[in-house]
């Protein structure tokens, strides 16, 4: 079967047709973005009690003595994060450091205020204030081992606000 690429007027592949003409849905996601962390249970407290995320999964793979802990935000249904313990000495500089001091991930938010006061309030520790940007409002945290977040509200006009409503 020959398949040939569509693109959109944005400029991204959304469907494939095949030999016949017939459209081909091309249904794909980032499911996951895999975290190395220090230990599973501190980083499911930090990321479940003070960022409120969800606990997806827990689940213990005995055959490579790990766990597949996944964790999400609160009231998403997109990419999950997937906490990974450093399990070899390569690994463990890592953690803290998953993007060699830049802005790793990225925490969308509906209310950038109430966030941000209940963030600071329980003592996530802020590296840049809040500032207003053309995209909307900005603010960097670090996690529990050092990883830099943005807190950020888009602005309605971004093309990113939909994915947070």
């Amino acid at each position: 079967m020959v398949c040939l690429l569509e693109i959109n007027t944005a400029g991204v592949i959304d469907y494939q047709k095949n030999n016949e003409g017939e459209r081909i849905i091309m249904i794909q996601a980032i499911v996951h973005i895999a975290l190395v962390v220090k230990d599973y249970d501190e980083a499911i407290d930090f990321y479940t009690k003070k960022l409120h995320f969800t606990l997806v999964e827990d689940t213990y793979q005995k055959e490579q003595n790990k766990r597949w802990v996944v964790v999400s935000p609160p009231g998403s249904n997109g990419t999950t994060i997937l906490l990974a313990r450093a399990s070899k000495a390569v690994q463990e500089p890592f953690v803290g450091n998953q993007a060699g001091g830049r802005v790793f991930l990225f925490l969308g938010t509906d209310d950038f205020e109430r966030d941000f006061k209940e963030m600071k309030e329980i003592g996530i520790e802020f590296v840049r204030e809040p500032k207003v940007q053309d995209y909307g409002k900005v603010a960097v945290f670090r996690d529990l081992y050092g990883n830099l977040w943005d807190l950020v509200q888009f602005n309605s006009n971004h093309p990113m606000y939909t994915r947070i409503k």
